[in-house]
């Protein structure tokens, strides 16, 4: 290559005179260049997988969307959970995650899982609970995750459904 990379946190935009500054220049004015390195891991958890957010409000002063990555270990299984108002986009990077949730839409509900591989995407709509496991006993699942909410929202929830009441 012969020009160089850019620097974490340097941007362009024309209408800057002096963009020698970035540092004061407002985070939605400029472009931001997050790398891989530099993901923030400060964000909500599940147990059995680690999120990095990339994209967020605190990273770049996103307001809308949240991107990042989630990594489940070798034999591993996320807890049920959910990501309340936002629509969730997945891409799988590396690995077969299997990504399970109820189907209740027949007469009796039934746990569905959509085995994927690196290249596809799955769609997560809002409220709906699932999770995350690697069957892979010895390489680790990596997707990339979009989400409609400038943070990630995670919910996490003792079963993958409520049961309903006990009848007295």
């Amino acid at each position: 290559m012969s020009k160089p990379l850019t620097t974490p946190g340097e941007g362009f935009h024309p209408h800057l005179h002096d963009a020698s500054d970035n540092a004061t220049a407002p985070l939605r004015t400029r472009l931001h260049h997050i790398r891989a390195n530099s993901l923030d891991c400060g964000t909500a958890q599940t147990d059995g997988m680690r999120r990095f957010a990339a994209i967020s409000g605190t990273t770049v002063g996103s307001e809308k969307l949240w991107m990042g990555q989630t990594h489940v270990a070798p034999a591993t299984s996320s807890s049920d959970h959910h990501h309340g108002e936002s629509e969730t986009a997945i891409y799988v990077v590396s690995g077969h995650p299997e990504f399970v949730f109820l189907d209740d839409s027949g007469q009796e509900p039934k746990e569905v899982r959509l085995r994927t591989g690196p290249g596809d995407y799955v769609f997560v709509p809002p409220f709906v609970p699932h999770r995350e496991e690697n069957p892979d006993p010895t390489d680790e699942a990596v997707v990339v995750i979009a989400r409609s909410t400038q943070e990630a929202i995670v919910v996490n929830l003792a079963e993958l459904y409520a049961l309903p009441p006990a009848e007295a």
